[in-house]
């Protein structure tokens, strides 16, 4: 018997239940982890209020990224065993491989020993955010020395893991946020500038900055009114990646942008670099050695203990986090 988290009905974070369950062994090409730390997403608040792109069975439980010992192997595992210390890339499935919960299987394929540096609470902040950056910035935009970068809703992980991806390949990364309460925060992170958009003209603001050489790429999980005066400071052939749709409203076509600068509005899931071998194994390779340099350290805005799950996921909500959220187990 171990303590996982299930959700019996969708809805807020009081949903949350930690239950005694029964942990089946690891089946052939799995691993069973001793989890130490869990890294939180917003997908996992989107499964839990039923607006996720995966639609579970309930009772269900939910989670993406943890680490911790492995505890057992299931047949076919070689080159894992008990003792070793991983960290887990969010599988397809969070339904099917759950995260939450003091004991948690995972394919083999889905784990890392991670660097001996890295303590479990940052073991269990590494790959949702560097693998989802990573994959828009270096795998699809090609990014690099001299290019411009607009990373917005810079201050949660995946966008600090973003002005930290930028800076390591010589891009200039800057940070859109709602105000200005983060901006000097941003900036001793490494952003080389900040707008906040609430209280800025951002298509001024980042025309300003970018000057005639305009900005080649845009990294954005927000959409809504914001995607016209981005695509306003865009140069020719600029792409804008999308990776999320957290704004309620709807998202304009900015039509004239596009065909006056043949831009790319690209639309992008981590799970594309995920399920492609040789895609991951190069994302690995470049987040490894970054973890390696110190050009990547990941930030944890706050832990918490896994009893206060319920609090967590409310604090996940709240949008007051500067990088991310642990829970410890």
């Amino acid at each position: 018997m171990a303590r996982v988290v299930r959700f019996h009905e969708h809805g807020g974070p009081e949903v949350l239940r930690i239950e005694d369950r029964d942990v089946a062994a690891p089946g052939p090409g799995e691993v069973r982890i001793r989890v130490k730390a869990l890294g939180l997403n917003r997908a996992e608040a989107l499964l839990r209020s039923g607006r996720y792109i995966e639609t579970p069975t309930l009772p269900s439980g939910l989670g993406l990224e943890a680490a911790g010992p492995i505890e057992a192997v299931g047949d076919g595992v070689d080159d894992l065993k008990p003792g070793d210390a991983v960290s887990v890339i969010p599988p397809k499935s969070m339904v099917r491989w759950p995260a939450y919960g003091e004991l948690a299987t995972f394919p083999a394929s889905q784990v890392v020993k991670h660097p001996p540096t890295l303590g479990w609470e940052a073991a269990a902040a590494v790959w949702m955010q560097y693998l989802t950056a990573y994959g828009a910035l270096i795998d699809i935009a090609k990014l690099g020395k001299g290019d411009m970068v607009v990373i917005t809703a810079a201050s949660s992980s995946v966008g600090l893991a973003a002005i930290q991806i930028a800076n390591m390949v010589g891009a200039t990364a800057i940070a859109v946020t709602r105000t200005s309460a983060k901006k000097q925060a941003l900036l001793d992170f490494g952003a080389a500038h900040v707008v906040a958009s609430t209280e800025e003209d951002l298509e001024a603001r980042l025309k300003e900055i970018a000057g005639p050489q305009g900005i080649r790429v845009v990294f954005d999980p927000i959409g809504g009114p914001i995607f016209e005066p981005l695509t306003a400071a865009m140069s020719r052939g600029g792409i804008l990646i999308e990776y999320g749709g957290l704004s309620p409203e709807p998202t304009p076509f900015p039509l004239f942008a596009v065909l006056s600068k043949t831009l790319t509005l690209r639309g992008y899931l981590v799970h594309e670099i995920i399920a492609d071998p040789q895609r991951l194994q190069a994302a690995k390779t470049f987040i490894l050695d970054g973890l390696a340099s110190g050009s990547l350290q990941p930030t944890i805005a706050r832990t918490f203990p896994f009893e206060q799950i319920v609090e967590a996921h409310r604090y996940l909500e709240t949008n007051e986090q500067f990088g991310k959220i642990v829970v410890t187990v």
